[in-house]
């Protein structure tokens, strides 16, 4: 054997190395070939596990993702979101501090399962991230889309001064508008009670700050309060404030005086403050409309049976006073 041909053996023996020509190959390395360049220069592939619907998430967007990073060899990521019921909306630019991971999630649609491989310049570059991420390590990322929100366009808008605001065509006005009662509702199904109300409210101090010109525009604004001051009353009941939640529930009948919501709503909150007969009128009302609705006959009985006892405390009540009185009398 030659100087050459030892010194390598050596190499491989001391390395404990396989011949490159029996060597098999690595974990990453099976994954390349099945993967596609996305930004041609090889630093962060992906591979499509399950494809999503829909356009691709849109620049400054705000993301609901489960993700979970590993390193190669490593049978348990080295972070991960799928032991959370409720992973945080996270907004591009911001909050993702990956590079490749930014650039991946831009190619995503709303479901899509992907796998990202990340050189170490899209990731934590060559001095990695001691003591979980080795120098120059590549990462594997898994993705799933669950949902994403322009948050980007509503951004924009809020930054505007009144005066422009009410330059932007009406329908740019509404999409900000649902985009704002999107992140109320992620808020309220997370039991966050409080931010839900604020992006609510958000959303209707820019539908109130509106000048609008025309009878039908005013019509499309007074159409994309109602859900809002219905979903600002059920949060206020949430938060246990049944004042505020009944003040919201007339201004969705302000709106329209036969919402079997606004009606329901107001009834729940007349029935906290103690105020029977108001809460069974509305439920009265709102049963009309839906006579086998089960969450409507369910507080309307028990309504009635607190609107007795009720009464049937005041009864007693006057009685006693009626006997005290009677009895100082004849003294």
């Amino acid at each position: 054997m030659s100087r050459n041909g030892l010194i390598t053996s050596l190499r491989r023996l001391i390395n404990d190395e396989e011949p490159l020509e029996t060597r098999s190959p690595s974990p990453f390395e099976q994954l390349r070939p099945r993967m596609n360049d996305i930004i041609g220069d090889g630093g962060i592939l992906k591979e499509v596990v399950q494809p999503g619907e829909g356009p691709p998430v849109p620049e400054n967007a705000s993301v609901l993702i489960h993700y979970s990073g590993f390193l190669e060899y490593s049978d348990q990521p080295f972070e991960t979101t799928t032991n959370l019921k409720y992973p945080r909306m996270m907004k591009l630019g911001r909050d993702v501090t990956l590079a490749g991971l930014e650039v991946g999630l831009l190619t995503m649609k709303k479901g899509e399962f992907s796998r990202f491989l990340l050189q170490p310049q899209y990731a934590y570059g060559e001095m990695g991230c001691p003591p979980f991420i080795p120098a120059a390590a590549v990462v594997l990322y898994e993705v799933q889309i669950l949902d994403y929100l322009d948050s980007g366009q509503v951004d924009d808008f809020i930054a505007m001064s009144l005066e422009e605001q009410n330059t932007v065509p009406l329908s740019t006005l509404l999409e900000v508008v649902n985009t704002l009662r999107s992140f109320g509702n992620r808020f309220f199904n997370q039991n966050r009670y409080y931010n839900a109300k604020d992006r609510y409210k958000q959303a209707m101090t820019l539908l109130g700050n509106r000048e609008t010109q025309s009878d039908s525009e005013k019509e499309r604004i007074k159409t994309a309060l109602l859900p809002l001051y219905l979903n600002i009353s059920l949060a206020e009941l949430r938060l246990e404030r049944p004042h505020k939640a009944l003040k919201y529930g007339n201004k969705a009948l302000e709106i329209d005086s036969a919402n079997t919501k606004a009606l329901f709503r107001c009834g729940q909150a007349y029935l906290e403050l103690h105020e029977y007969a108001s809460a069974q009128c509305c439920l009265t009302s709102a049963q009309a409309q839906k006579p086998f609705d089960s969450d409507i006959n369910n507080l309307l009985r028990k309504v009635t049976m607190c609107y007795k006892d009720s009464l049937d405390k005041e009864k007693d009540l006057y009685s006693k006073m009626f006997r005290e009185l009677k009895g100082s009398v004849k003294m």
